[in-house]
């Protein structure tokens, strides 16, 4: 089984929580003090194929805190399959953890918001329409979706960037399937529904998170101004060129999370 794969190389030690690492983010998965194992080991991980990600699950010591840091994910875009995180995220509930904190790249729609800003996120947008739980035929896939990102983490991340001198904005995330990257006309749509930021990740994540009792949090590294908000050309490779912009204020704000998680068992 999976779950006995993985603790007989990462001990049967509980981890803490879950870090699920977004494009251009993966060298996070390099600070950790632990084990790695290929995806392609683990039953129902599926095998992403996006660059910039590396498809493997470490666990071990991060800042001090054991943790399960997922070093890429399946999008929809790749298989059409909004719950291709489905059997991670219920591991990662088998493995003790509580919470999962998920990050992004993201395009930002404020002009106060530049590439290299981070953003916490405070609510989503399900503008594709998509859900992991279509399917699901127990009761259960009723999930309430109010407070989706836990209160209690989101003060806790913010009180550890203010703490670390790191800016860390506040927004709405929507979630757009991809591959393709939006279009000027959607992106003036997604603002008008109170948008702040848009991306190809996440949303399904939290909804799965949500369903498994794991309580969530979201940061959106921000690469990009979103489709017809600057003149730069979008693409993929321009997502990893800018994504360590922020990847540094990101890591500063774990990092001053993590250390002090094991001083407050409430969270």
């Amino acid at each position: 089984m999976t779950l006995d794969l993985i603790r007989s190389r990462a001990g049967a030690e509980p981890v803490r929580l879950g870090l699920i690492l977004g494009s251009g983010l993966g060298h996070l998965a390099d600070a950790v003090d632990g084990v790695a194992i290929d995806y392609a080991e683990l039953k129902g991980f599926a095998h992403g194929n996006v660059s910039g990600h590396t498809p493997k699950l470490i666990i071990g010591d991060l800042f001090g805190t054991r943790v399960a840091v997922f070093g890429g994910r399946s999008h929809y875009y790749e298989n059409g399959r909004a719950d291709a995180m489905r059997v991670p995220l219920e591991t990662l509930g088998k493995l003790g953890a509580d919470q999962v904190i998920l990050t992004n790249a993201a395009g930002s729609m404020r002009p106060d918001m530049p590439p290299g800003s981070v953003m916490l996120v405070d609510d989503h947008i399900n503008f594709s329409g998509l859900n992991p739980l279509i399917g699901e035929p127990t009761d259960r896939r009723f999930v309430n979706m109010v407070d989706a990102y836990d209160p209690l983490l989101r003060e806790a991340l913010t009180k550890a960037a203010t703490t670390q001198n790191i800016s860390l904005h506040h927004g709405v995330y929507a979630w757009y399937s991809g591959p393709s990257f939006e279009t000027p006309a959607e992106i003036r749509t997604i603002r008008t529904l109170g948008a702040d930021a848009v991306g190809m990740s996440t949303v399904p994540e939290v909804i799965l998170a949500r369903f498994f009792g794991l309580r969530a949090a979201a940061i959106s590294v921000i690469t990009n101004m979103a489709a017809g908000m600057s003149k730069e050309t979008l693409s993929h490779e321009h997502t990893k060129a800018m994504a360590p912009l922020g990847a540094a204020k990101l890591e500063t704000v774990l990092r001053g999370y993590l250390a002090n998680l094991s001083q407050h068992p409430a969270l």
